[in-house]
């Protein structure tokens, strides 16, 4: 379980293909030592296990994860190469605060970046989701993009907007999106337990 709070952008500095898929390794500012293999990070949005720690010779930390076909088909992990940068964020503990929403790290599928505009003091992003995808995205309502908490400013259709402050864009690689990037996609559990319930008809 995540937040949607991302606490560090991370380096792609290797990556193998592997028989299940693909295994890459990832500098870090979190400390290696207090990472346990088997545990959870989110990595653009993405749930993955960590498999290995360690440090680079350079002395920083590092991490490495692998990803599976469906990950690779449902995901933009497929298009994760040396030099990517990747927004991370570690598994939620009882107690830590809850500053975004509650996000799993299962990513629902890919939305497309077809419109970016910036601002003096923010930045405008209009996103297209997948059709079957978008009766979850309420206007005013949390959406995880590439495993960032955001509010959804404007819905019309499968299309919706965003705007970013300078914060997030500093801190999170969404200073790096353009147009036609594919964008990591978790719709908040709680809009598809609404819609599941609204179609729910007892027999």
């Amino acid at each position: 379980m995540f937040t949607g709070i991302v606490t560090d952008v991370g380096e792609i500095v290797n990556r193998d293909v592997i028989p299940a898929g693909q295994r890459i390794r990832v500098a870090t500012q979190f400390n290696s030592k207090s990472i346990e293999l088997g545990a959870s990070i989110a990595c653009s949005g993405v749930c993955h296990t960590v498999v290995e720690t360690g440090q680079l010779d350079d002395g920083q930390n590092y991490f490495d994860i692998e990803s599976g076909k469906e990950t690779l088909d449902l995901t933009n992990a497929a298009e994760w190469d040396v030099g990517r940068r990747l927004n991370l964020e570690r598994s939620l503990q009882m107690g830590d605060e809850l500053g975004g929403h509650l996000v799993l790290g299962h990513v629902d599928g890919m939305a497309q970046v077809i419109e970016r505009t910036d601002h003096p003091d923010s930045v405008f992003f209009k996103l297209r989701a997948p059709d079957q995808l978008a009766r979850f995205i309420p206007q005013k309502g949390s959406v995880a993009l590439d495993g960032t908490s955001l509010t959804v400013n404007d819905v019309d259709g499968d299309d919706f907007t965003i705007f970013l402050i300078p914060h997030t864009l500093s801190n999170t690689t969404w200073g790096d999106k353009h147009v036609g990037d594919n964008i990591n996609l978790e719709v908040d559990m709680m809009a598809r337990y609404v819609a599941r319930l609204s179609e729910y008809t007892p027999s």
